[in-house]
Order: structure tokens, then C-alpha cells, then sequence
């Protein structure tokens, strides 16, 4: 596992030239064909993962249940995945130049989605990649981190949001 990816950043694969996901859109969303009763008194949010080819040749994608998990909160409690309602890709092949989407729609206690977590591990070619993670929040925006003195200062998003701020500002000097 490598250090985390902020949610909207780009992940190479090494294994496969020209291959890269993000997960992007992270925000709160009802769900297209309504709630699931396991869902009651929870907040849904929904998520996209994005796979495209950078490179010369076509990959077969499979980004399926099982290959997504999603974590909130500071306890990293699991969040209740709404697979009738999220759209996977499931054996597409992905030419060069192009990109396939998947939507996820996922649910939780509201006080939790500041801080969550998705992992994700694409299935190319019927090979495994390593896995991934990403780390957001709905509400843990630039400015709402810093609005309030110490409020969301110790959250892993805000704390790599800052990182990686720091490495861009450094990298354009």
C-alpha cells in the first residue's frame, strides 16, 4: 500500500503503461431507484471511480463489488455499500485515449462523512493490481477546514490535503 491519494488525484499503474483511476465526486447524493430499507436514518453519498488509458494498447477493466471498500469516520467503520444502486464496470475494455466510469452510492451517519477512506483494487486483464487509497470528506473542503480555529485540523483528509499542498507549492518555485 502506498502513502494515501486525496480524493480527484490521478494513480498511475507502473504494471500497466498508460493505465490510471481516481476517485472523484465525492458528495451527498440520493440514490437514482430509491433508498434501501438498510439504509434507514443514514446519509447517502455517492463517489466515481475513473479508469483511463494513457497508453498504446487496450486493457480489460473489471471494477466490481468486493474490488471497492469504503471506510468513515475516525474509527474507520465501514460504510453500507448500496450495490443495487451503483454502477460497476464489468469486463470493458479501455482503448487508448479513453475512460470508463464507475458509481458508487454508499451511506452512513452524517456526523461520520468528514473523513472517508476508499480503497480501491482494479482487476486488468484478469490480473490483480495493489490496492489504492483515497481519502476525503463531504464538508472537508479548503476553506471549511480552516473556518473555524482547530476545527477539522487533526482529520487524515485535511492533514494530507496539506501535504500534498506543501509538495505542489515547493514542486512550482
Amino acid at each position: 500500500m502506498y502513502e494515501p491519494n486525496v480524493v480527484g488525484d490521478w494513480q498511475e499503474y507502473d504494471e500497466h503503461a498508460g493505465l490510471r483511476v481516481r476517485v472523484h465526486r465525492l458528495e451527498l447524493a440520493e440514490p437514482p431507484r430509491g433508498r434501501d430499507d438498510a439504509a434507514d436514518g443514514q446519509t447517502y453519498f455517492r463517489l466515481r471511480v475513473t479508469v483511463e488509458n494513457r497508453g498504446s494498447r487496450h486493457y480489460g477493466i473489471h471494477l466490481e463489488d468486493g474490488q471497492l471498500d469504503v471506510r468513515i469516520g475516525p474509527d474507520g467503520e465501514s460504510a453500507f455499500i448500496d450495490w443495487r444502486n451503483s454502477q460497476f464496470i464489468e469486463g470493458f475494455d479501455v482503448y487508448p485515449l479513453r475512460r470508463a466510469t464507475a458509481v458508487l452510492y454508499a451511506a452512513g451517519p452524517e456526523a461520520s462523512l468528514s473523513q472517508v477512506d476508499i480503497q480501491v483494487q482494479l482487476r486488468v486483464d484478469e490480473e490483480w493490481t495493489d490496492r489504492r487509497l483515497w481519502t476525503g470528506g463531504i464538508g472537508a473542503h479548503e476553506g471549511a477546514a480552516g473556518a473555524q480555529p482547530g476545527a477539522g485540523r487533526e482529520s487524515l483528509a485535511h492533514q494530507v490535503s496539506v501535504f500534498l499542498r506543501g509538495q505542489a507549492e515547493e514542486g512550482t518555485a
